[in-house]
């Protein structure tokens, strides 16, 4: 944390930053792509396991 000081003594701080990340369109892409897997298969885990449990 960067502090400075100012005329009549007082302190002023400024809180570091991180680091501006771009996130490419084709990473966006591939992360919705594997959300909608991820999805697609707890979908069918569910529909198994209710169809199991149930009869």
């Amino acid at each position: 944390m960067s502090v400075t000081e100012e005329s009549g003594g007082r302190l002023n701080a400024f809180a570091k930053e991180p680091k501006i990340e771009v996130i490419s369109q084709e990473s966006s892409n591939r992360n919705n792509f594997q959300l909608i897997i991820f999805s697609l298969v707890m979908l069918i885990m569910a529909i198994v396991g209710y169809v199991v449990f149930i009869s």
